[in-house]
């Protein structure tokens, strides 16, 4: 029996709107946040000891990541090298450049010949000899149209017949990795990629490039005793029936609120020709809270307020406080005795919103230290734009990218 950690999502270095710097490191909360939590799967991989760790990509916010997060991110996978642990670093839409072309952030790794690691930047297949057996390995990276289609035979297509001609192009091309794999032994197809049967988290704002959508049935084979997914952040599996399990293991932090009730971990499997056995271990990452209530009846909205905090975990949790109350109301509302209240919690933000007709619909989001969230800025404008609501979602698309590629 071949056992493997199978996570994904790592998104080391993003985030840190929500955190705060650490004084005595000098480092981002958020980010000794991510490599804590990242510490405890590679931890688990060499208590166990697994026989493979396979990451689903999307290793950081974007392909350049500043020294410093690209440091964090191979200090704790190289322990894996160090104790001989073979690992599949596969490339998705945040690890590569431009959307694909000019390489990838983990394709460093190739170059330096790290012991036991491979890089799955193309469709390929990979025979990796374990302490318990060999087994196969099919690297599908985030693929976009430029991978598999040239620019004149997609011109003047709409989007549903790019997407419907790239799928037919993927067909043969797995069909032909398949054909190659060893019947006796087993196989895991490990790919980056959305498919058409799961549930969207943050990734839906996340994507740097477009990609497509891959029906789930090309990726149920009976060749496979496994299939591991990347880039859908909340934890999922495909396949109810197990033949073969398709899982997604989701992000191992969560990335914003969006995430908030979503749980975070990896995925432990068991694997043999033609049998499986996989469980979903949760991380205890950083609690997100919400707390959202309308004071605008309240006849004292500052102790409602309090009291609605006071109902909440938020002891080291990120927080977004956002009330309603009306415009008469604002001097009943002493900003400072929130600030001293929410000081519990690892960071917090303020927004409240107006609800009065003849005043400024909302008020700008107040944080600590008085500065805005631009997301959040930039969501409360589009909320009051109805000119805008058919854009918006491609706005707010656009203005994340921005943000994490700086």
């Amino acid at each position: 029996m071949i056992k493997i950690l199978h996570l994904a999502d790592i998104h080391m270095g993003s985030g840190f709107t929500h955190g705060r710097v650490n004084p005595e490191t000098g480092i981002n909360t958020r980010l000794e946040d991510f490599v804590k939590t990242l510490s405890l799967c590679i931890d688990r991989a060499i208590a166990e000891p697994v026989d493979l760790v396979l990451f689903g990509g999307d290793a950081f916010p974007d392909a350049t990541p500043p020294p410093y997060v690209h440091e964090a991110f191979a200090s704790q996978f190289r322990r894996l090298a160090d104790v001989k642990i073979p690992t599949v670093l596969l490339v998705g839409n945040h690890d590569q450049h431009s959307q694909g072309n000019g390489g990838a952030s983990l394709c460093i790794y190739r170059t330096l010949v790290v012991p036991g690691f491979i890089v799955g930047d193309r469709i390929d297949t990979h025979r990796i000899a374990t302490p318990n057996g060999d087994i196969q390995v099919i690297t599908v990276p985030w693929l976009t149209r430029s991978t598999l289609l040239t620019r004149p035979e997609t011109e003047g297509l709409s989007l549903g017949e790019v997407n419907q001609l790239l799928i037919e192009r993927l067909q043969p091309v797995l069909e032909a990795e398949i054909r190659r794999l060893d019947p006796a032994i087993p196989t895991v197809l490990l790919g980056h990629l959305m498919a058409d049967r799961a549930n969207l988290g943050a990734e839906r704002f996340l994507a740097v490039g477009k990609g497509f959508t891959i029906p789930v049935s090309l990726l149920i084979r009976p060749e496979l005793e496994y299939v591991a997914l990347g880039h859908v952040h909340k934890h999922q599996n495909l396949n109810k029936s197990n033949d073969p399990p398709v899982i997604y293991p989701g992000s191992i932090e969560r990335v914003d609120f969006s995430e908030e009730k979503e749980d975070k971990g990896y995925v432990l499997v068991e694997i043999e020709k033609g049998k499986v056995k996989w469980d979903f271990c949760p991380l205890p990452v950083r609690p997100f809270c919400t707390i959202e209530l309308d004071v605008s009846g309240e006849e004292d909205p500052q102790q409602a307020i309090l009291s609605a905090i006071a109902k909440n975990k938020i002891q080291d949790a990120v927080v977004r406080l956002i009330y309603k109350l009306r415009s008469e109301q604002l001097e009943s509302i002493n900003i400072a005795s929130l600030y001293q209240v929410l000081k519990q919690a690892h960071s917090y933000t303020i927004r409240p919103e107006l609800v009065s007709q003849l005043a400024r619909p909302r008020l700008p989001e107040l944080g600590v230290g008085n500065t805005l969230d631009p997301l959040d800025a930039l969501t409360t404008y589009l909320d009051n734009r109805e000119d805008l609501q058919d854009i918006a979602k491609d706005l707010l698309e656009a203005a994340h990218n921005l943000l994490h590629q700086s």
